[in-house]
Protein backbone atom coordinates (compact mmCIF):
# COMPACT_ATOMS: atom_id res chain seq x y z
CA UNK A 1 0.00 0.00 0.00
CA UNK A 2 1.37 3.11 -0.94
CA UNK A 3 2.31 5.69 2.09
CA UNK A 4 -0.26 8.40 2.50
CA UNK A 5 -0.41 11.99 4.11
CA UNK A 6 -1.22 11.17 7.89
CA UNK A 7 -4.49 12.48 9.00
CA UNK A 8 -6.19 12.69 12.57
CA UNK A 9 -8.37 9.27 13.25
CA UNK A 10 -11.58 11.86 14.11
CA UNK A 11 -11.38 15.03 13.51
CA UNK A 12 -10.26 17.76 16.26
CA UNK A 13 -13.34 18.95 18.64
CA UNK A 14 -13.68 22.22 17.24
CA UNK A 15 -13.87 25.26 19.72
CA UNK A 16 -17.01 26.97 20.43
CA UNK A 17 -17.47 30.65 19.11
CA UNK A 18 -17.93 33.42 21.62
CA UNK A 19 -20.65 34.66 19.76
CA UNK A 20 -22.87 31.07 20.87
CA UNK A 21 -22.14 31.98 24.37
CA UNK A 22 -23.47 35.44 24.32
CA UNK A 23 -26.37 33.90 22.19
CA UNK A 24 -27.37 31.86 25.26
CA UNK A 25 -30.10 33.49 27.51
CA UNK A 26 -29.70 31.37 30.39
CA UNK A 27 -26.12 32.35 30.96
CA UNK A 28 -26.91 36.65 30.77
CA UNK A 29 -23.70 37.17 29.79
CA UNK A 30 -22.92 40.27 28.50
CA UNK A 31 -19.52 41.83 26.36
CA UNK A 32 -18.23 44.85 27.60
CA UNK A 33 -14.86 44.28 25.17
CA UNK A 34 -14.89 42.87 21.98
CA UNK A 35 -18.60 42.09 21.37
CA UNK A 36 -19.90 42.31 17.46
CA UNK A 37 -17.88 40.82 15.19
CA UNK A 38 -15.19 39.67 16.92
CA UNK A 39 -17.30 37.67 19.15
CA UNK A 40 -17.81 35.37 16.07
CA UNK A 41 -14.07 34.82 15.17
CA UNK A 42 -13.37 33.82 18.94
CA UNK A 43 -13.31 30.16 19.66
CA UNK A 44 -13.44 29.27 22.91
CA UNK A 45 -11.78 25.67 23.57
CA UNK A 46 -12.01 25.24 27.35
CA UNK A 47 -12.79 26.96 30.65
CA UNK A 48 -11.07 28.01 33.47
CA UNK A 49 -11.92 29.34 36.78
CA UNK A 50 -9.17 31.04 39.18
CA UNK A 51 -9.22 33.51 41.73
CA UNK A 52 -5.56 33.47 41.39
CA UNK A 53 -3.29 37.09 41.21
CA UNK A 54 -1.79 35.35 38.36
CA UNK A 55 -3.19 32.20 36.96
CA UNK A 56 -1.43 32.41 33.55
CA UNK A 57 1.09 29.75 34.11
CA UNK A 58 -1.92 26.96 34.10
CA UNK A 59 -3.37 28.42 31.00
CA UNK A 60 -2.48 26.06 27.69
CA UNK A 61 -4.42 28.79 25.15
CA UNK A 62 -7.60 29.13 23.91
CA UNK A 63 -9.81 28.84 27.80
CA UNK A 64 -12.52 31.17 28.81
CA UNK A 65 -10.89 32.24 32.33
CA UNK A 66 -13.69 33.09 34.99
CA UNK A 67 -12.44 34.96 37.92
CA UNK A 68 -14.67 37.13 40.99
CA UNK A 69 -11.41 39.36 41.35
CA UNK A 70 -11.40 37.69 44.47
CA UNK A 71 -7.00 38.92 44.01
CA UNK A 72 -7.37 41.17 41.41
CA UNK A 73 -3.75 43.24 41.33
CA UNK A 74 -4.31 46.72 41.37
CA UNK A 75 -2.25 47.00 38.41
CA UNK A 76 -5.11 45.54 35.69
CA UNK A 77 -3.07 47.09 32.73
CA UNK A 78 -0.25 43.92 33.87
CA UNK A 79 -2.97 41.33 35.05
CA UNK A 80 -4.50 41.39 31.15
CA UNK A 81 -1.31 42.18 29.54
CA UNK A 82 -0.23 38.32 30.69
CA UNK A 83 -3.49 36.49 29.55
CA UNK A 84 -3.02 37.34 26.19
CA UNK A 85 0.78 36.32 26.65
CA UNK A 86 -0.79 33.30 27.98
CA UNK A 87 -3.06 32.32 24.54
CA UNK A 88 -6.61 33.19 26.34
CA UNK A 89 -9.45 33.16 24.55
CA UNK A 90 -11.42 35.79 26.27
CA UNK A 91 -12.62 37.17 30.18
CA UNK A 92 -15.57 36.43 32.01
CA UNK A 93 -16.15 38.49 35.36
CA UNK A 94 -18.52 37.18 37.80
CA UNK A 95 -20.26 39.95 39.13
CA UNK A 96 -20.82 39.90 43.22
CA UNK A 97 -19.81 38.98 45.67
CA UNK A 98 -16.61 40.46 45.68
CA UNK A 99 -17.35 43.43 43.31
CA UNK A 100 -20.58 45.06 42.26
CA UNK A 101 -19.48 45.87 38.77
CA UNK A 102 -16.72 44.87 36.74
CA UNK A 103 -14.23 47.44 37.34
CA UNK A 104 -13.13 50.02 34.78
CA UNK A 105 -9.90 50.35 34.94
CA UNK A 106 -10.23 46.09 33.76
CA UNK A 107 -12.42 46.83 31.04
CA UNK A 108 -9.95 49.33 29.69
CA UNK A 109 -7.09 47.57 29.93
CA UNK A 110 -9.00 44.38 28.44
CA UNK A 111 -10.23 47.11 25.32
CA UNK A 112 -6.08 48.34 25.33
CA UNK A 113 -4.80 44.76 24.61
CA UNK A 114 -7.79 43.07 22.51
CA UNK A 115 -8.74 40.47 24.93
CA UNK A 116 -12.55 40.24 24.94
CA UNK A 117 -14.50 40.69 28.38
CA UNK A 118 -17.81 38.97 29.14
CA UNK A 119 -19.52 40.18 32.45
CA UNK A 120 -21.12 36.63 34.07
CA UNK A 121 -24.37 38.17 36.30
CA UNK A 122 -24.87 36.80 40.09
CA UNK A 123 -27.17 34.75 38.92
CA UNK A 124 -25.35 32.61 36.25
CA UNK A 125 -22.70 29.81 38.12
CA UNK A 126 -19.06 29.36 36.56
CA UNK A 127 -20.14 25.86 36.33
CA UNK A 128 -23.00 26.80 34.47
CA UNK A 129 -20.75 28.54 31.78
CA UNK A 130 -18.45 25.69 31.55
CA UNK A 131 -21.26 22.88 31.06
CA UNK A 132 -22.46 25.28 28.24
CA UNK A 133 -19.11 25.42 26.27
CA UNK A 134 -18.76 21.20 27.05
CA UNK A 135 -22.47 20.66 25.72
CA UNK A 136 -21.62 23.01 22.53
CA UNK A 137 -18.34 21.65 22.11
CA UNK A 138 -19.68 17.79 21.94
CA UNK A 139 -22.73 19.33 19.53
CA UNK A 140 -19.90 20.26 17.06
CA UNK A 141 -18.07 17.49 17.13
CA UNK A 142 -20.89 15.61 16.66
CA UNK A 143 -21.51 17.36 13.62
CA UNK A 144 -18.01 17.21 12.46
CA UNK A 145 -17.74 13.34 13.15
CA UNK A 146 -21.21 12.79 11.06
CA UNK A 147 -19.80 15.02 7.82
CA UNK A 148 -16.94 13.12 8.23
CA UNK A 149 -18.80 9.90 7.78
CA UNK A 150 -21.15 11.25 4.86
CA UNK A 151 -17.65 12.54 3.34
CA UNK A 152 -16.42 8.41 3.15
CA UNK A 153 -19.52 6.97 1.93
CA UNK A 154 -19.90 9.46 -0.23
CA UNK A 155 -16.63 9.69 -1.71
CA UNK A 156 -16.86 5.75 -1.93
CA UNK A 157 -19.51 5.96 -3.91
CA UNK A 158 -17.76 8.05 -6.45
CA UNK A 159 -14.83 5.74 -6.36
CA UNK A 160 -17.14 2.95 -7.67
CA UNK A 161 -18.37 4.82 -11.02
CA UNK A 162 -17.30 4.49 -14.19
CA UNK A 163 -14.76 7.53 -14.24
CA UNK A 164 -13.81 7.52 -10.58
CA UNK A 165 -11.17 9.86 -10.39
CA UNK A 166 -13.08 12.91 -11.89
CA UNK A 167 -15.82 11.91 -10.11
CA UNK A 168 -14.05 11.89 -6.86
CA UNK A 169 -12.20 14.54 -7.36
CA UNK A 170 -15.66 16.46 -7.69
CA UNK A 171 -17.02 14.84 -5.12
CA UNK A 172 -14.04 15.87 -3.13
CA UNK A 173 -14.23 19.93 -3.82
CA UNK A 174 -17.90 19.78 -3.25
CA UNK A 175 -17.36 18.45 -0.28
CA UNK A 176 -14.52 20.70 1.17
CA UNK A 177 -16.43 23.88 -0.91
CA UNK A 178 -13.38 24.73 -2.28
CA UNK A 179 -11.19 23.48 -5.27
CA UNK A 180 -9.01 19.52 -5.66
CA UNK A 181 -6.33 19.27 -7.92
CA UNK A 182 -4.67 16.10 -8.99
CA UNK A 183 -1.42 16.22 -10.80
CA UNK A 184 -0.56 12.77 -12.37
CA UNK A 185 3.30 11.11 -12.25
CA UNK A 186 6.39 12.71 -13.83
CA UNK A 187 3.79 16.11 -14.46
CA UNK A 188 6.06 19.11 -13.88
CA UNK A 189 4.04 21.01 -10.84
CA UNK A 190 6.46 23.74 -11.05
CA UNK A 191 4.71 24.58 -14.27
CA UNK A 192 1.21 24.13 -13.02
CA UNK A 193 -0.79 27.63 -12.24
CA UNK A 194 -4.34 26.14 -11.70
CA UNK A 195 -5.42 25.70 -15.71
CA UNK A 196 -2.99 23.01 -17.32
CA UNK A 197 -2.74 19.36 -17.40
CA UNK A 198 -3.70 17.33 -14.95
CA UNK A 199 -7.24 16.82 -13.08
CA UNK A 200 -9.28 19.54 -11.67
CA UNK A 201 -12.46 20.11 -9.91
CA UNK A 202 -14.55 22.68 -8.01
CA UNK A 203 -14.02 26.38 -7.34
CA UNK A 204 -11.91 28.25 -9.65
CA UNK A 205 -8.86 29.80 -7.90
CA UNK A 206 -7.67 33.16 -7.89
CA UNK A 207 -4.15 33.63 -10.19
CA UNK A 208 -2.50 33.99 -6.68
CA UNK A 209 -3.66 31.40 -4.81
CA UNK A 210 -3.22 28.60 -8.02
CA UNK A 211 0.64 30.40 -8.25
CA UNK A 212 1.05 29.52 -4.35
CA UNK A 213 -1.14 26.25 -4.58
CA UNK A 214 1.64 24.88 -7.57
CA UNK A 215 4.42 25.42 -5.18
CA UNK A 216 3.25 23.42 -2.63
CA UNK A 217 2.39 20.52 -5.08
CA UNK A 218 5.85 21.04 -6.83
CA UNK A 219 7.32 20.71 -2.92
CA UNK A 220 5.79 17.56 -1.76
CA UNK A 221 6.48 15.95 -5.58
CA UNK A 222 10.00 16.62 -5.51
CA UNK A 223 12.02 13.46 -4.42
CA UNK A 224 12.17 13.67 -0.45
CA UNK A 225 9.77 16.42 -0.07
CA UNK A 226 7.50 16.72 2.70
CA UNK A 227 4.57 14.50 3.41
CA UNK A 228 2.67 17.57 3.25
CA UNK A 229 2.35 21.23 2.92
CA UNK A 230 0.41 24.00 3.81
CA UNK A 231 0.15 28.08 3.11
CA UNK A 232 -2.47 30.55 2.54
CA UNK A 233 -2.96 33.07 0.04
CA UNK A 234 -5.61 35.20 -1.41
CA UNK A 235 -8.28 33.99 1.14
CA UNK A 236 -7.93 30.73 0.42
CA UNK A 237 -6.28 27.89 2.72
CA UNK A 238 -4.00 25.80 0.54
CA UNK A 239 -2.55 21.49 1.42
CA UNK A 240 -0.50 19.72 -0.72
CA UNK A 241 -0.18 15.43 -0.62
CA UNK A 242 1.73 13.23 -2.21
CA UNK A 243 -0.01 10.16 -3.09
CA UNK A 244 2.37 6.55 -3.01
CA UNK A 245 5.77 6.67 -4.23
CA UNK A 246 4.73 7.16 -8.08
CA UNK A 247 4.92 10.76 -8.40
CA UNK A 248 1.16 11.55 -8.25
CA UNK A 249 0.28 14.83 -5.93
CA UNK A 250 -2.93 16.45 -4.82
CA UNK A 251 -3.77 19.61 -3.92
CA UNK A 252 -6.76 21.25 -2.25
CA UNK A 253 -7.76 24.64 -1.70
CA UNK A 254 -10.66 25.80 0.84
CA UNK A 255 -11.64 29.34 1.65
CA UNK A 256 -11.95 28.27 5.39
CA UNK A 257 -10.43 24.94 7.02
CA UNK A 258 -12.73 23.04 8.95
CA UNK A 259 -11.56 20.49 11.97
CA UNK A 260 -12.74 17.09 9.58
CA UNK A 261 -11.32 18.60 6.62
CA UNK A 262 -7.77 16.51 7.01
CA UNK A 263 -9.30 13.37 7.62
CA UNK A 264 -12.11 13.65 4.70
CA UNK A 265 -9.07 14.53 2.40
CA UNK A 266 -6.88 11.66 3.67
CA UNK A 267 -9.76 9.45 2.88
CA UNK A 268 -9.85 10.94 -0.77
CA UNK A 269 -6.34 10.32 -0.79
CA UNK A 270 -6.41 6.79 0.01
CA UNK A 271 -9.49 5.88 -2.60
CA UNK A 272 -7.38 7.98 -5.32
CA UNK A 273 -3.94 6.17 -4.83
CA UNK A 274 -5.52 2.93 -5.25
CA UNK A 275 -7.34 3.63 -8.38
CA UNK A 276 -4.18 5.60 -10.18
CA UNK A 277 -1.50 2.93 -8.26
CA UNK A 278 -0.87 0.79 -11.64
CA UNK A 279 -1.55 -2.68 -10.40
CA UNK A 280 -2.69 -6.54 -12.02
CA UNK A 281 -6.42 -5.67 -12.95
CA UNK A 282 -8.46 -7.23 -10.00
CA UNK A 283 -5.59 -8.07 -7.65
CA UNK A 284 -7.51 -7.56 -4.55
CA UNK A 285 -10.45 -9.73 -5.69
CA UNK A 286 -8.29 -12.23 -6.93
CA UNK A 287 -6.02 -12.67 -3.60
CA UNK A 288 -9.96 -12.49 -1.54
CA UNK A 289 -11.03 -15.48 -3.47
CA UNK A 290 -7.79 -17.27 -2.91
CA UNK A 291 -7.85 -17.10 0.26
CA UNK A 292 -12.23 -17.92 0.44
CA UNK A 293 -10.94 -21.28 -1.46
CA UNK A 294 -8.53 -22.62 1.02
CA UNK A 295 -6.00 -20.53 0.51
CA UNK A 296 -3.25 -19.00 3.04
CA UNK A 297 -2.56 -15.89 4.00
CA UNK A 298 0.48 -15.66 2.44
CA UNK A 299 -0.84 -15.86 -0.48
CA UNK A 300 -3.49 -13.52 -0.19
CA UNK A 301 -0.82 -10.79 0.47
CA UNK A 302 1.94 -9.51 -0.81
CA UNK A 303 5.19 -9.91 0.63
CA UNK A 304 5.40 -7.14 3.08
CA UNK A 305 6.71 -6.61 5.77
CA UNK A 306 3.17 -5.93 7.30
CA UNK A 307 2.07 -4.04 10.58
CA UNK A 308 -0.67 -5.46 12.74
CA UNK A 309 -1.94 -3.25 14.75
CA UNK A 310 -4.56 -2.81 17.23
CA UNK A 311 -6.63 0.28 18.07
CA UNK A 312 -8.80 1.33 20.94
CA UNK A 313 -10.12 5.30 20.65
CA UNK A 314 -13.46 6.85 19.83
CA UNK A 315 -12.77 8.17 16.45
CA UNK A 316 -13.96 6.56 12.57
CA UNK A 317 -12.09 3.42 12.09
CA UNK A 318 -12.15 3.78 8.04
CA UNK A 319 -10.65 7.19 8.77
CA UNK A 320 -7.98 6.13 11.25
CA UNK A 321 -7.20 2.88 8.36
CA UNK A 322 -7.08 6.11 5.68
CA UNK A 323 -4.49 8.04 8.52
CA UNK A 324 -2.45 4.64 8.07
CA UNK A 325 -2.43 4.45 4.67
CA UNK A 326 -4.29 0.90 4.48
CA UNK A 327 -7.79 -0.44 3.91
CA UNK A 328 -7.19 -3.34 5.70
CA UNK A 329 -8.88 -3.39 8.78
CA UNK A 330 -11.75 -5.07 11.04
CA UNK A 331 -13.92 -2.42 13.22
CA UNK A 332 -16.47 -5.60 14.43
CA UNK A 333 -14.63 -5.98 17.38
CA UNK A 334 -14.02 -3.49 20.86
CA UNK A 335 -10.62 -3.27 19.61
CA UNK A 336 -9.72 -2.25 15.83
CA UNK A 337 -7.41 -4.41 13.89
CA UNK A 338 -5.81 -3.09 10.92
CA UNK A 339 -2.97 -4.59 8.26
CA UNK A 340 -0.66 -1.74 7.16
CA UNK A 341 2.33 -1.62 4.94
CA UNK A 342 3.80 1.45 5.94
CA UNK A 343 5.37 2.13 9.51
CA UNK A 344 2.22 3.08 11.47
CA UNK A 345 2.71 6.81 13.61
CA UNK A 346 0.65 8.07 16.44
CA UNK A 347 -2.88 8.97 15.73
CA UNK A 348 -5.00 11.63 17.21
CA UNK A 349 -7.90 9.95 19.42
CA UNK A 350 -6.48 6.68 19.14
CA UNK A 351 -4.01 4.52 21.15
CA UNK A 352 -2.60 1.90 19.05
CA UNK A 353 -0.59 -1.27 19.64
CA UNK A 354 2.04 -2.09 16.78
CA UNK A 355 3.68 -5.26 15.91
CA UNK A 356 7.28 -5.93 14.36
CA UNK A 357 7.38 -6.08 10.85
CA UNK A 358 6.07 -9.45 10.02
CA UNK A 359 5.21 -11.30 6.36
CA UNK A 360 1.76 -13.08 5.71
CA UNK A 361 3.17 -16.12 7.20
CA UNK A 362 3.59 -14.87 11.03
CA UNK A 363 0.79 -12.48 11.11
CA UNK A 364 -0.96 -14.59 13.71
CA UNK A 365 1.95 -13.73 16.09
CA UNK A 366 2.41 -10.18 15.01
CA UNK A 367 -1.51 -9.53 16.02
CA UNK A 368 -0.40 -11.20 19.65
CA UNK A 369 2.56 -8.82 19.79
CA UNK A 370 0.49 -6.01 18.73
CA UNK A 371 -2.55 -6.80 21.22
CA UNK A 372 0.29 -6.48 24.10
CA UNK A 373 1.18 -3.50 22.79
CA UNK A 374 -1.88 -1.81 23.04
CA UNK A 375 -2.21 -3.27 26.83
CA UNK A 376 1.53 -1.53 27.39
CA UNK A 377 -0.10 1.96 25.63
CA UNK A 378 -2.91 1.74 27.60
CA UNK A 379 -1.32 1.31 31.02
CA UNK A 380 1.39 4.12 29.99
CA UNK A 381 -1.10 6.46 28.82
CA UNK A 382 0.73 6.78 25.48
CA UNK A 383 -0.63 7.54 22.31
CA UNK A 384 1.66 4.22 20.68
CA UNK A 385 3.37 0.94 21.96
CA UNK A 386 5.23 -1.20 19.68
CA UNK A 387 6.66 -4.43 20.12
CA UNK A 388 9.92 -4.82 21.09
CA UNK A 389 12.18 -7.96 22.07
CA UNK A 390 11.69 -9.88 25.41
CA UNK A 391 13.95 -9.47 28.00
CA UNK A 392 14.01 -7.03 31.10
CA UNK A 393 15.63 -4.66 28.65
CA UNK A 394 12.96 -4.29 26.95
CA UNK A 395 10.83 -3.22 29.17
CA UNK A 396 12.98 -0.31 30.16
CA UNK A 397 12.82 3.36 28.81
CA UNK A 398 16.55 3.96 27.66
CA UNK A 399 16.57 7.24 28.57
CA UNK A 400 14.88 7.06 31.50
CA UNK A 401 16.96 3.54 32.44
CA UNK A 402 19.99 6.32 31.42
CA UNK A 403 18.94 8.95 33.90
CA UNK A 404 18.30 6.20 36.85
CA UNK A 405 21.95 4.67 36.03
CA UNK A 406 23.85 8.08 36.08
CA UNK A 407 21.99 9.08 39.57
CA UNK A 408 22.76 5.94 41.30
CA UNK A 409 26.47 5.18 40.35
CA UNK A 410 27.16 9.35 40.61
CA UNK A 411 29.00 8.52 43.97
CA UNK A 412 31.54 6.39 42.44
CA UNK A 413 35.14 6.73 40.71
CA UNK A 414 35.79 5.51 37.73
CA UNK A 415 38.39 3.04 39.08
CA UNK A 416 35.30 2.61 42.01
CA UNK A 417 32.92 1.43 38.72
CA UNK A 418 35.74 -0.99 37.09
CA UNK A 419 36.06 -2.50 40.17
CA UNK A 420 32.34 -2.90 41.18
CA UNK A 421 31.88 -4.20 37.35
CA UNK A 422 34.16 -6.82 37.97
CA UNK A 423 33.46 -7.90 41.16
CA UNK A 424 29.49 -8.59 40.09
CA UNK A 425 30.40 -9.77 36.90
CA UNK A 426 32.56 -12.60 38.90
CA UNK A 427 29.78 -13.13 41.48
CA UNK A 428 31.20 -11.49 44.83
CA UNK A 429 34.18 -13.73 44.29
CA UNK A 430 37.49 -11.96 46.02
CA UNK A 431 40.17 -14.03 44.22
CA UNK A 432 38.73 -14.14 40.68
CA UNK A 433 37.70 -10.34 40.93
CA UNK A 434 41.38 -9.48 41.91
CA UNK A 435 42.73 -11.87 39.19
CA UNK A 436 40.80 -10.39 36.12
CA UNK A 437 41.80 -6.23 38.16
CA UNK A 438 45.35 -7.48 38.64
CA UNK A 439 45.44 -6.47 42.16
CA UNK A 440 45.65 -8.08 45.40
CA UNK A 441 42.52 -9.19 47.15
CA UNK A 442 42.59 -6.69 49.93
CA UNK A 443 42.52 -3.90 47.40
CA UNK A 444 39.31 -5.73 45.61
CA UNK A 445 37.58 -6.03 49.44
CA UNK A 446 38.36 -2.32 50.15
CA UNK A 447 37.50 -0.92 46.96
CA UNK A 448 33.93 -2.77 47.01
CA UNK A 449 33.46 -1.71 51.10
CA UNK A 450 34.15 1.92 49.90
CA UNK A 451 31.50 1.38 47.44
CA UNK A 452 29.43 0.06 49.98
CA UNK A 453 29.68 3.08 51.99
CA UNK A 454 29.30 5.56 49.20
CA UNK A 455 25.81 3.88 47.74
CA UNK A 456 24.71 3.28 50.72
CA UNK A 457 23.46 -0.13 49.72
CA UNK A 458 23.87 -3.55 51.03
CA UNK A 459 25.99 -5.01 48.61
CA UNK A 460 24.73 -8.52 49.75
CA UNK A 461 21.57 -7.97 48.81
CA UNK A 462 20.87 -9.63 45.49
CA UNK A 463 18.01 -7.40 44.90
CA UNK A 464 20.90 -4.64 45.38
CA UNK A 465 22.96 -6.34 43.21
CA UNK A 466 20.67 -7.03 40.14
CA UNK A 467 20.03 -3.27 40.14
CA UNK A 468 23.26 -1.89 40.00
CA UNK A 469 24.12 -4.95 37.45
CA UNK A 470 21.72 -3.27 34.83
CA UNK A 471 22.59 0.27 35.77
CA UNK A 472 26.44 -0.47 34.81
CA UNK A 473 25.38 -2.06 31.62
CA UNK A 474 23.22 1.07 30.95
CA UNK A 475 25.97 2.97 31.40
CA UNK A 476 28.27 0.24 29.53
CA UNK A 477 26.08 0.91 26.50
CA UNK A 478 27.33 4.68 26.08
CA UNK A 479 29.89 5.71 24.07
CA UNK A 480 31.40 7.76 26.90
CA UNK A 481 30.71 5.85 29.77
CA UNK A 482 33.72 5.82 32.13
CA UNK A 483 33.32 1.79 32.76
CA UNK A 484 35.34 -0.28 31.36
Amino acid sequence: MPAIPSASAAPPTPGVELAALLADRELGLRALTGAGDRAAAVAVHAVHASEMADPSPYLLGGELLLTAGAQLEADADAYVARLVAAGAAALGFGVAPVYEEVPPELAAACARHGLPLLEVPPRTPFTAVARTVWRLMAEARTRELRRVTEAQQSLAAAAARPDPVPALLRRLAATLGGHATLLPAGQGAGRDTGQGAGQRAGRELPPEAAAALAALLTRVGAPGGPATATDAAAGWQLTAYPLGGEGQVLGVAVPDRTPGDHAITAIAAVLLTLLTTHRAAGAEAGALTRLLLGGSPGEALGPGPWHVVHARGTGDPQALAAALGTVLVDARAEEVRLLAEREPGPQPGWRLGVSAPAGPEALPGAEAQARRALRRAEAARAPLARHTEGGLDALLDPAEALAHARELLAPLTPEQLRTLRAWLAHHGSWDRTAAGLGVHRNTVRQRVARCTALLGRDLDDPDVRMELWFALRTLDRQDNSPVT
